[in-house]
This record gives structure tokens, C-alpha cells and sequence, in this order.
């Protein structure tokens, strides 16, 4: 008789789900992720010496879905579905790599030797040439948590002032306007959710429609109304959904935005009973906008004055009116001054401090908000305070255990950072965590040359990025879904972004990787520790009394669900969703106005270069397009990168739609392909930023840097459109 073998039963793997949210922007979607139980023996995967790759995969896949959270309601654009093909790709790192020569490959090491060798070459740098031959660079997708020890790392560890990050690109020139007006900055300083029953948003140099989808659904009741106003030189997705679209030369937001305030005085629109009681400086600000009639603001602007006073009569008339900022009207060489002209109008119609009305900043990073109040930009440490204020000094450096002496003053600004690399009296070395230079850096060709200038670079990232490539020391490092920490979305709302996958076995996270560096270099092991909440613990009592104050935020609240906006005082202190309803941060508790006149863009069109190209995102990728680049499905929508172009422009340079074309400026060319739109301006070009190599947009962007915040001129340059046939070198290249 034949015996049956029973079937060989295997225990069914558990799943874990945790409620976290999505690694891209500053929105923060709420979503689940489902992965395998961390206490399953087969979820570490490459722990597994028996497994093959393909089983690995498998016991490592994990998926995503929306979860209800006010600011997405359930909903999640297409980077946030796909987010889940990160956490498996085949282009992940899990093994340090280290070259000993620039002309050598990057060769596998363990973390031992990579550690020594970084650290071995920091000393020997900083013995010959100092504490600031060793600078840091870090990015506005750390987590609070990473933020808060790298700049600990740099200013302790390492005793270097030389240490800022990515969000000099992205949020300073709000951050710097809104500090001086209202006396802090949180970019919205209030919940997403109070634009749900505004009658009339203005929105300044954003495109929410494609950089977070989402945000769109808290516009509806504006645009149902007709009182969705954008500004943009584009007809943007975002301009699609507006009842009246502003089209602004690039450059000349300022202008507008001085002559709406205008608009505003001269039609009695001016809330005088709120200048009278919370605001100082409106005389100054208005002898300036006194003589930007609105004629005059439409021969600079190249919009109508009719338009102009529409847009001032819908957001006066409004029951419920927001004025909202963004990266168009922000990245320029008078960025500060440009947000301020929008401050200055929305505290001449007295929107700000309202309850139902108010002005806000979009910040665009994943935590591009909590990135820099912590202490990894140059002149900051924890809570936002001012590195160069001997209390700030005193607290920080007591929490930390050293002496406030021995910390190092303010640093360079990013730019200045990255262009002094391997200069004379420069940095030697450089750090760079959660960054992508190469890509995202103004004048790109030039930051290449100064990279390959160092003695030394290091980079820790997941993926081999632009930069990481070309790096001496490459640490692999955990990602989103693989670690716990807290982020700060775009209305200061602090986050839990729970684990919910084990990490693959050589990957570390950053806060291990500081820890092994700074024992390295003589520091005590429990000054830098590798847990998250042990970090965030003396993160609160850092930033205590700050204007960034977290010290009531725990992770048993997050965890518990409550909606925690800083500043968080005291333990039982229950956040600060609405700020300055009673009173502005400043010691006498009004805003001011700031007077601010238009100057245009560093650089103008001439006869080389007769075309102004502006730079931005597309729906699928993001940033530095280091992680979508490896998300087939995003790369198969958006391949490449496009240049917007009038029909009109592109004939006259010998091109039609889908022509491969060289955009060329005085610093750089890059390469993309035509995309014809009747739409555009015909004097504007618009490139997307997130392509690498000779697709790189910031070849040709201008470095020029705003003198408050010092922040770059990515949003306009001068350009010229030629056939990819027949390239040409641009004059001053290099």
C-alpha cells in the first residue's frame, strides 16, 4: 500500500502593520505599511545565510495603503503608492564601500574598517589643517532625531562651525521673512484642515496640484467659491483649478506683490483697526508701494492691472482668506524680500493671527520644518535658537555636558559651504547625510569640481545616489519604513513615523553610524546614543524654553494619537495648533511690516542668452529624484527629463515637440526633451530638477544668493534654446 506523506504544514507568517507615514513631503500623508513581524526569524532576511536573493525579496516585501489623517483623508498620490518599491529595490546598499585613491572603484568593506578609515582621516585632516577643514552637510528628510545628533556630531564630535543642509535650498527665505515679521517661523501656523472653508486662498509660487496632490482637497471650497487666486508664470495643473491665474515674468513676484498692496490701499481696502492695534512699520512699507500703481506693476509683471484688483477685491471681500508661499516666489536672490511683500499685504488686509484668515509658507521637505529647528543648519542650535546668542550657548551646552566656550560660532551657508570645498582656508573633508549635491546643488558642473577637490568624502545613504558615487566612503543606512523617529510636517505638527520592517542585515541608521564616529574621535559612548527615543528625549530637554519648544512632547503621546503643535511647553501642555491669535513673537506682540522694493533677478536675458528658464518639480518624482528614479513605474511615466517651451520659442530655435534640445545658461548646458505648450510664456522655459548626469537642471542655474537667507536663485536664469544636433559651449562655462 502506498503511503501518502502528509503534507509538510508551515507556520503562517505573521504580518505587522504600523501606522506611520509617507517618505516624501512636508504634507506627511498618513498611510499603513504592512510587513512581515519583526519577531518572524524569516523578516530579517539577509540575516538568514540560507535564504537566496529571491527569497530575501520575498520575506522583505511590503505594501502601503492610506490611512485617515487630516491632512490626506484617506488619499495618497502616486509617490506615496509606490512607496513600498523602495523598500525592496534592487538598488539598495548594504555593505559600507570604501576607495583608498579617486582612480580606484568603490570596493566592499566591512563597517569596522570603514568607521577606522573615516575616522583616521578625519584626525589627520583636522591635526594639519583644523577643526574647520572637516565640514557636515545634511538634508530636510532626517528625521528630528538625525537632525539633532548631526548637529550635535559636528559642533562636539568634531568641533566644526562648518556644518548646514539642504534646506538653505528650500525653506530659508520664508523661514527668514516670517522670523522678522512675526518674530517666529513655523511655516503654517495653523492646521491644513482651517482651509477647508476658506472663500479665498492665494497661492504664491506653488504648484500643490503635482508637488503634493493631496493639499488640493483642502482648496475645494475656494475654488467652489471662485476665489482660488494663483501666482505662477506657468498654467500649472494647480492654475487649472484657479478662478483667476496671475502670470508674473520670472522674478517679478516682488513687483507684484507691491503693487496688489497698492491695489489694496487705494480701493479702502485696508484693514486699519488691525494695523492699529497688532502691527508697526506700515508707513515704511507703504511709501514703497505708493508708487507701484498698478499699471506700472503690469508693464514690469505682465499682469493686467484688472487682474490685480480682482485678486485684491476677492481675497478683501472674503469671509475666510489664506495667503499662501511657496518655492516660486521664494528661491531668488531677493527671496526674502519677495516673501515679505506678500506678508506685508497679507497683514495690510489683516489676515494673519485670525482665526478663519491667515498667511502661511509650504514647506516642501519631509521634515523641512523640523530639519531646521534643531541645530544641523549654520547659525542654529536645538529649539531654533541662534548659535551666536550666549544663552542659546549656555542652555545647549549644558544639556550636552561641555563647556559653552568650546562650541564653535556660526558656519558657511550651504553654497558657500559647498564652493568653499578644497579651496584655500576651505574644508577638506566633508559628511553629507540625507543630501544629494551633485543634483540638487546651483551650479552643479561647479560643485563637482569642488567635490573632487576634497581630501576626503563620505557619504551615508540606502541607495549608490549621484553623489554617494562618486564618494571615498559610502555607509549604507536605514530607511523610512526600517527605523522609529519623529518629523515635523508642514504645520508644525510633530509625527511618530513608526518602524515596521527590520532593516536588511548591514544596513545601519545614521544615529548608529554618529555614535561610531564620535567614539571613534574620543567621545564617551553615551553622548551619543543610537536609540530614537533616548535622542528625542534630550532633543526636548535641549530645545526647552526655546522658540521651538518640544520639551511636552513624548512618544507615548505621539503614540496615543495626539496632535501635538509646537511649541509643547510642559508635559501637559497640549500643543499649539493656532499661533498668534493673541499676540505675534515679538516683545511687543506686533507684526512688522517690512519695506521692501523690487530689484529684479541677479541675471537678465540678452542677446546670448535671450530666454529666462525657470526650475520645478513634475507629479512623479521628487527632489533629487534619487529614490523615484528607482520606482519603475514613476520612471516609466516621467523617463527623462522635458523643457517647456512656447510653440512659438521652440520654431524660432529649429525645434518642435519632442525634439531632444541643449538649454544652455553662462555656467552650463544640460540636455532634455521638447515639450510644446501653448500655455507658457514665450519668453520662459520651464526644466524639472530631478535628473542626474547631463540632464541636470542645475547646471544652469545661478548660484547668487539671497543676502538674508542665503539662499540660492534656482526659479530664474538666463537661457538659450538650441537643437541637441548642434550644441553649443556657453560663454563663461565653469
Amino acid at each position: 500500500m502506498l503511503t501518502v506523506p502528509e503534507p509538510v504544514t508551515r507556520p503562517r507568517r505573521e504580518r505587522r502593520e504600523a501606522a506611520t507615514h509617507c517618505p516624501y513631503c512636508a504634507l506627511q500623508c498618513g498611510m499603513v505599511v504592512t510587513g512581515p513581524d519583526a519577531r518572524d526569524p524569516d523578516a530579517r532576511g539577509s540575516d538568514r545565510a540560507d535564504l537566496g536573493s529571491e527569497q530575501v525579496s520575498a520575506v522583505r516585501e511590503a505594501s502601503v495603503r492610506p490611512r485617515e489623517f487630516p491632512t490626506n483623508r484617506g488619499g495618497l498620490c502616486q509617490k506615496g503608492w509606490t512607496s513600498a518599491t523602495l523598500l525592496n529595490t534592487p538598488a539598495r546598499l548594504t555593505t559600507p564601500l570604501v576607495r583608498r585613491h579617486r582612480d580606484e572603484p568603490l570596493r566592499p568593506a566591512s563597517w569596522a574598517q570603514a568607521l577606522d578609515l573615516v575616522a583616521e582621516r578625519l584626525r589627520g585632516i583636522q591635526a594639519a589643517h583644523g577643526a574647520d577643514a572637516v565640514a557636515v552637510f545634511g538634508g530636510g528628510g532626517l528625521t528630528n532625531e538625525k537632525a539633532y545628533l548631526l548637529g550635535k556630531f559636528a559642533r562636539v564630535a568634531l568641533g566644526t562651525a562648518q556644518i548646514d543642509y539642504n534646506g538653505r535650498f528650500c525653506m530659508s527665505s520664508a523661514a527668514a521673512a516670517g522670523t522678522r515679521a512675526f518674530g517666529l517661523d513655523r511655516g503654517l501656523p495653523f492646521p491644513v484642515t482651517d482651509l477647508d472653508t476658506a472663500d479665498a486662498v492665494l497661492l504664491a509660487g506653488a504648484n500643490v496640484a503635482e508637488t503634493m496632490p493631496p493639499f488640493t482637497q483642502h482648496l475645494r471650497h475656494a475654488a467652489d467659491a471662485g476665489g482660488l487666486i494663483v501666482v505662477d508664470p506657468r498654467r500649472t495643473p494647480t492654475a487649472e483649478l484657479a478662478a483667476l491665474h496671475l502670470r508674473p515674468a520670472p522674478g517679478t513676484d516682488l513687483a507684484l506683490a507691491l503693487g496688489l498692496l497698492h491695489v489694496a490701499v487705494a480701493e479702502g481696502y485696508l484693514a486699519e483697526d488691525y494695523l492699529a492695534e497688532r502691527t508697526t512699520g506700515f508707513t515704511s512699507a507703504w511709501q514703497v508701494a505708493a508708487n507701484w500703481w498698478p499699471e506700472r506693476t503690469e508693464r514690469v509683471t505682465g499682469v493686467a492691472a484688472a487682474d490685480q484688483r480682482r485678486a485684491v477685491r476677492l481675497l478683501a471681500e472674503a469671509g475666510s482668506a489664506y495667503l499662501l508661499t511657496g518655492r516660486g516666489t521664494e528661491q531668488h536672490a531677493s527671496g526674502a524680500d519677495t516673501v515679505s511683500g506678500w506678508i506685508n499685504l497679507a497683514l495690510a488686509l489683516g489676515l494673519p493671527g485670525r482665526v478663519g484668515s491667515g498667511f502661511g509658507c509650504l514647506t516642501g521637505q519631509g521634515n523641512g520644518q523640523g530639519g531646521r529647528e534643531h541645530g544641523q543648519k549654520a547659525d542654529q542650535l536645538p529649539g531654533y535658537r541662534r548659535i551666536d546668542d550666549p544663552a542659546a550657548r549656555a542652555h545647549v551646552s549644558s544639556v550636552w555636558g561641555v563647556p559653552a566656550e568650546s562650541l564653535p560660532g556660526p558656519g558657511r551657508s550651504a553654497v558657500e559651504l559647498l564652493d568653499a570645498l578644497g579651496q584655500p582656508n576651505g574644508p577638506r573633508a566633508l559628511l553629507v547625510f540625507g543630501s544629494n549635491v551633485l543634483v540638487s546643488a546651483p551650479h552643479a558642473g561647479r560643485v563637482a569640481d569642488r567635490l573632487a577637490a576634497l581630501d576626503l568624502l563620505v557619504v551615508a545613504d540606502f541607495v549608490l545616489s549621484d553623489t554617494a558615487a562618486t564618494a571615498d566612503v559610502v555607509l549604507p543606512v536605514t530607511q523610512w519604513a526600517e527605523e522609529d523617529g519623529t518629523l515635523t510636517n508642514l504645520e508644525g505638527r510633530v509625527l511618530l513615523r513608526q518602524r515596521a520592517i527590520t532593516p536588511p542585515e548591514g544596513a545601519r541608521s545614521d544615529l548608529d553610524v554618529l555614535h561610531g564616529l564620535a567614539t571613534r574621535l574620543g567621545q564617551p559612548a553615551e553622548r551619543f546614543p543610537t536609540d530614537p527615543e533616548t535622542v528625542f528625549t534630550e532633543l526636548r530637554r535641549a530645545s526647552a524654553g526655546g522658540p521651538a519648544d518640544y520639551s511636552g512632547v513624548t512618544y507615548q503621546r505621539l503614540r496615543a494619537g495626539e496632535a501635538l503643535h509646537w511649541p509643547v511647553p510642559e508635559a501637559d501642555h497640549p500643543g499649539t495648533p493656532r499661533m498668534f491669535l493673541d499676540r505675534f513673537a515679538h516683545a511687543d506682540g506686533r507684526a512688522r511690516f517690512v519695506a521692501v522694493d523690487h530689484r529684479g533677478p541677479a541675471e537678465r536675458p540678452d542677446a546670448d542668452y535671450p530666454l529666462l528658464a525657470t526650475t520645478g518639480r513634475v507629479l512623479q518624482h521628487y527632489q533629487s529624484g534619487a529614490q523615484t528614479r528607482l520606482v519603475p513605474e514613476l520612471v516609466e511615466a516621467a523617463p527623462e527629463a522635458h523643457v517647456e517651451v512656447h510653440p512659438d520659442t521652440a520654431a524660432r530655435a529649429g525645434l518642435v515637440d519632442g525634439d531632444l534640445a541643449v538649454v544652455a545658461s553662462r555656467r552650463g548646458q544640460t540636455e532634455a526633451r521638447v515639450r510644446c505648450v501653448a500655455s507658457i510664456r514665450p519668453d520662459v522655459v520651464f526644466l524639472p530638477f530631478h535628473f542626474p548626469a547631463a540632464q541636470r537642471a542645475n547646471l544652469l542655474t545661478n548660484p547668487a544668493l539671497d543676502p538674508t537667507s542665503r539662499m540660492p536663485e534656482f526659479k530664474v536664469c538666463a537661457v538659450r534654446l538650441t537643437p541637441a544636433s548642434a550644441p553649443t559651449v556657453p560663454k563663461g562655462s565653469g
